[in-house]
Parts: structure tokens; C-alpha cells; sequence
């Protein structure tokens, strides 16, 4: 059977599809297959994925080692409800409580990072016995009405929202809300979080909740206390400290996890995307008291499904057992190098910023103002040149670049080229946006 062409499955997509579910490009890519690093549309071209299939193909497609865990379990049970004992579900519980910091030890498993998001939100509520709770501006936490009322994106987020949830300031230095620089920076987005505390709440919280580094928003990356004075400030109001690890988790910063670049020890942990290697799956780890308060009953029929249980396992024996996380800190300072060369030069790269293989380019024109239509540019240079990135930012100007954990050096350097050849178009084309030097 002939595979139809790109613009024959888009009109079908256009006509079953509901056109929330959006697409890049001015012609969509129809993809059919994924190898190791690359993925290969219709016709046979191949790309470089420097997004990862949203930050989630951590140990890159079809690897043998996940392929082969889902095939075996494939003979074994395709799923199992959780009314009865499972140990692939133990198995995965075990193994994140041995590789998560400080005291986390409890797991309630789902299907997204969505769902991991509001099951965190009900297991604060239920083990403080309050309500309110402190998000930030420009994050993203999901999809649903719980967690798109979390979510600090006007595009993103609710007709009508879930109430006792306020935002705090984000800590996007590059687009200080108090107009600081970093040699004046007191900390100011940090202490906001008292502010909305003592002002838009009784004052009793049930939690905190935050990306380690802002995904959707931009690769938004806190500087380094942060997240210490904004821990002091949680619990001095009795609040849980939640980390929405959804799309910094497991070796994608650099470290395991990326709230172990401000050493806190957070109450509660969510997980989706990389876990699996895409296989659906969500995770919520908390510390005991607050995961023996979530007493139920409860269920949910695809949460701990054994395929994705073993997918997870496969791919932590894949992160740890070739040193993952160690490597995507020694390749993330050669993809910051090439980036921070871009900025260098030409004048409409704002900012770089992000830690690991977990890096963005904000693309703006005078005063700061956003670019996306530069954005849109490059991400149409880079894909003519078979390197795919992603995007973020409130207004859609922030190129986001996330690789697979396992791309080689090579590779890189590919990328980075086709990154560089991509924004030399960008100068061509707009003489008023001439390079610096």
C-alpha cells in the first residue's frame, strides 16, 4: 500500500483531528521512523531530533535495551491492575526512591506528567489539610483544568480555573519583572513568593510548585539560590515543596534530577516524558508522611501498566549504566560554547541559557522585544538542514534544544553547523539585523 504524501495526511488530520493539536512548520513533516538519534519522514529524509520528542526520547528510539525489556514483558502480561500485586510497578517504586534525593520514598504512578502534576497537588492538600497553593508565571504543569490552572501561560491555560492557586514572579533574569541585572540582583522574584504568600493567600499553603529549569516558557533557568530561599520561605508557611520534573528528570541537566543543581530536598516529585523513553507513563514520589497521607480509595487502570514499568526500568539501567547524566554535562558545555558563539555575534540571539542538553535561544529584535518570527526562520533553517529543534516562550520565540541523552560529538557538531548556517540566513535576509562583529 502506497504511503500517503505529506499534504494528503494533513488534509485527513484537518478533517479528524480537532486543530488544537497543533504543528510546526509552514509544511509539516509527516515522520514514519525513529533511529537512535534521528528521526525519517515519509520520503526517506533523516533528521537530527534536537528536541527529543518534547525532552522524552532520553536514551534515543528503539533502543535495544527498552525495546527488548517491553518485548519480554509483551509475552509475559501487557497489563495488570493495580488490585493486585504487580512487581514490575514495586520493582520502579524501589528504584526511585533509591536514586531520588533526600527522603522521597513513596510512588503513586499514572500515564502523564499531567496527571503526576495533579495527583502531586491532591497528595499536598490531603497530608496539610489546606488548599492553597503558589505556582509561577511562565510555568507549564499540563493539560487538564488542575493543572492548566498551575500553568502561568495565557495560551495554555483555562476558560475558568481551579480556585486557591497565585502566581509568583518567575525567575527569568534575562526579563527581570524588577528590572535587575545580576551584579544587582537581591533575589527579588525569590522574596516575592512571602509577598503572594501575605497577600493573595490566608497565609496557610498546602505547597510550592515549580520546573526546575521553566520548559514551555523557555528553558527559564533560575540563578543559583533561588530555589533555597524560596524552600525557607515554603516551609516558614508550612507548605511541601513539589518539583515538577517532568521535562528536567533523569540526566537531561546534567545531573539526575535538575533540582539537585540548587541542593534542595524537595517533599514531592513528579515525573513523565524521559522516564519511559515514550512509553506513557507519570510518576509522583513523596516523602513517607505525605504519601501515607494519600489514603484513597484510588485508582488508576493504566497507572503502573507493566510495559511501561519495565520501558522505565530498561531506561534508568540505560542512564546510570552508561553514565548519561555525567555525559550530558560534559556535551551540554560544548552545545552552550556553539550557542553562546551565536549570541556573540549576531544581535537578534537575546539570551542562551539552560544547563546540560537542555539549552534555548531566545531570538528578539530591539529593546528586547520577541521575535518569533525569527524563531520561525531558524526553526524552518535548521529542518532544511535535517536538524530539528523545538519551541517555547510566551510568545513562541524561544528555540528550544534538547537532544536525545545518546547523541555523539559528532552530532553535535552537526547541529551546532546547521544552527550557525541558519542564523547567518536570518542576518541575509534582514540587513538591519547585521551581525556585531
Amino acid at each position: 500500500m502506497a504511503k500517503p504524501t505529506p499534504d494528503q495526511a494533513l488534509a485527513r488530520q484537518k478533517k479528524f483531528i480537532v486543530p488544537a493539536v497543533a504543528l510546526y512548520y509552514d509544511h509539516p513533516l509527516l515522520l514514519v521512523r525513529g533511529e537512535g538519534t534521528h528521526l525519517v519522514d515519509v520520503q526517506g529524509k533523516r533528521y537530527l531530533d534536537f528536541y527529543a520528542g518534547i525532552l522524552t526520547v532520553s536514551v534515543g528510539y528503539n533502543n535495544p535495551r527498552v525495546a527488548a525489556a517491553v518485548a519480554d514483558q509483551m509475552k509475559e502480561a501487557n497489563h495488570l491492575s493495580t488490585f493486585y500485586l504487580t512487581l514490575p510497578m514495586i520493582e520502579l517504586a524501589e528504584r526511585l526512591a533509591a536514586i531520588t534525593p533526600g527522603a522521597l520514598e513513596m510512588s503513586f504512578f499514572t500515564n502523564s506528567g499531567t496527571e503526576a502534576n495533579e495527583s502531586a497537588l491532591h497528595m499536598a492538600r490531603l497530608a496539610t489539610r489546606r488548599q492553597e497553593v503558589v505556582a509561577l508565571r511562565y510555568a507549564y504543569s499540563g493539560h487538564s483544568t488542575v493543572t492548566r490552572s498551575l500553568t502561568g501561560l495565557a495560551s495554555w491555560r483555562p476558560l475558568v480555573e481551579v480556585p486557591g492557586i497565585r502566581h509568583a514572579h518567575a525567575p527569568y533574569c534575562y526579563r527581570c519583572p524588577f528590572h535587575r541585572t545580576p551584579e544587582s540582583c537581591n533575589y527579588e522574584c525569590a522574596r516575592d513568593v512571602e509577598e503572594v504568600i501575605r497577600t493573595t493567600t490566608s497565609g496557610q499553603i498546602a505547597a510550592f510548585i515549580a520546573e526546575p529549569i521553566q520548559g514551555a516558557g523557555g528553558f527559564i533557568t533560575p540563578p543559583e539560590q533561588y530555589f533555597q530561599i524560596v524552600h525557607e520561605i515554603i516551609k516558614r508557611y508550612g507548605g511541601l515543596f513539589i518539583a515538577d520534573e517532568v521535562q528536567t528528570g533523569f540526566g537531561r541537566t546534567g545531573k539526575m534530577f535538575g533540582i539537585e543543581h540548587w541542593g534542595v530536598d524537595p517533599d514531592l516529585m513528579t515525573f513523565a516524558k524521559a522516564l519511559a523513553n515514550g512509553a506513557p507513563i507519570g510518576a509522583t514520589i513523596a516523602i513517607r508522611e505525605v504519601g501515607e497521607a494519600f489514603t484513597g480509595p484510588v485508582i488508576s487502570t493504566f497507572g503502573g501498566n507493566p510495559i511501561s514499568m519495565r520501558a522505565a526500568l530498561a531506561t534508568l539501567d540505560v542512564i546510570e549504566e552508561d553514565g548519561l547524566a555525567e555525559r550530558a554535562e560534559v556535551l551540554g558545555r560544548g552545545l552552550r560554547h556553539g550557542l553562546d558563539e551565536l549570541k556573540a555575534r549576531y544581535p537578534f540571539v537575546g539570551d542562551v541559557r539552560g544547563k546540560g542538553l537542555m539549552q534555548a535561544i531566545e531570538f528578539v529584535r530591539a529593546e528586547k522585544a520577541p521575535a518569533p518570527d525569527l524563531l520561525k526562520e531558524f526553526m524552518e533553517g535548521t529542518r532544511r538542514r535535517g536538524v530539528l529543534v523545538g519551541k517555547g516562550g510566551i510568545d513562541g520565540q524561544v528555540a528550544r534544544i534538547s537532544p536525545p541523552l545518546t547523541i555523539t560529538e559528532a552530532e553535535l557538531d552537526e547541529a551546532l553547523a546547521a544552527m550557525a548556517e541558519s542564523a547567518a540566513d536570518i542576518a541575509k535576509a534582514h540587513p538591519e539585523l547585521r551581525p556585531t562583529a
